[in-house]
């Protein structure tokens, strides 16, 4: 029993020295920013191996600090982008999309797995646009109307995003694509003169991008109506502004009269 657990204990040993016991690190960037993978454990006679899928594309010799990057490799896609330090770790420069994937670095003299990233790089996100798709407007016999409005939210050549309304904080709908260059789209019916506020929003894991939906300028009862959303509140204003004046005028001709009645008893 013991001599079974002392191979066991030997093996995993083993198999750490050769593949190494690090966790993939995962890296996200935004298309066009700089990434820096740090390479760990490196000892001064290390011979340093970089591979992007399985690829080759630079080395350095710790030592005699000898590096070299291989910028054709891997379809191109690293030409004029990549750069080694004197540790070893690895730069990539105006990063795309394509150069999204697992990255691993080795110690070739030591047959041994140093660390290994996954790198997700996010293309730029556009504002969401938000357009009106329709009105319908109806009238009751008392005289009273409501509108109905229906809203579009729309992003292009998107990838790796969701696309989403809000009310207030609170989600009402999404939709998510993960391929490359496509184009989302989700609609939203609100009536006319709701006091709550809406917005959309695009977001990949590491930004966002949000528009708020301005129901007053996009919901009207008909195409010549000027915005009203708010003329209930603006009459309670008014009156209230007509009473204070009115109340003024009246202490001030009640002042002018006491004011005579008393200069008319000295005379």
């Amino acid at each position: 029993m013991i001599d079974t657990f002392l191979f066991f204990c030997l093996c995993s040993w083993s198999l750490a020295g050769v593949f190494g016991v690090d966790a993939v690190q995962s890296v996200s960037v935004t298309e066009g920013d700089s990434v820096s993978l740090n390479v760990t454990d490196v000892q001064t006679n290390d011979e340093i191996e970089w591979r992007f899928g399985g690829i080759l594309i630079a080395e350095i010799n710790i030592k005699n600090k000898k590096s070299t990057v291989y910028s054709d490799s891997a379809g191109g896609r690293f030409r004029d982008r990549l750069k080694l330090d004197q540790t070893g770790s690895l730069f990539i420069t105006n990063t795309s999309t394509n150069h999204s994937g697992r990255y691993t670095v080795t110690s070739s003299r030591r047959n041994t797995l140093l660390n290994t990233f996954n790198l997700s790089v996010y293309a730029h996100l556009p504002v969401p646009v938000i357009s009106n798709i329709s009105s319908q407007h109806s009238s009751s016999s008392s005289s009273s109307s409501s509108s109905n409005c229906s809203f579009l939210c729309s992003v292009v050549n998107v990838g790796d995003v969701t696309l989403s309304w809000y009310k207030g904080n609170s989600l009402l709908s999404s939709i998510s694509v993960s391929d490359l260059n496509r184009s989302l789209s989700l609609p939203l019916e609100v009536e006319y003169q709701e006091k709550n506020s809406y917005s959309c929003v695009t977001n990949n894991p590491i930004r966002n991008q949000t528009t708020h939906l301005d129901i007053c300028e996009h919901c009207q009862p008909c195409p010549d109506c000027i915005c009203c959303c708010y003329t209930f509140e603006a009459v309670i204003r008014l009156a209230l502004s007509a009473l204070v004046g009115v109340a003024a005028v009246a202490v001030l001709v009640n002042d002018i009269r006491s004011t005579g009645s008393e200069q008319h008893g000295r005379d």
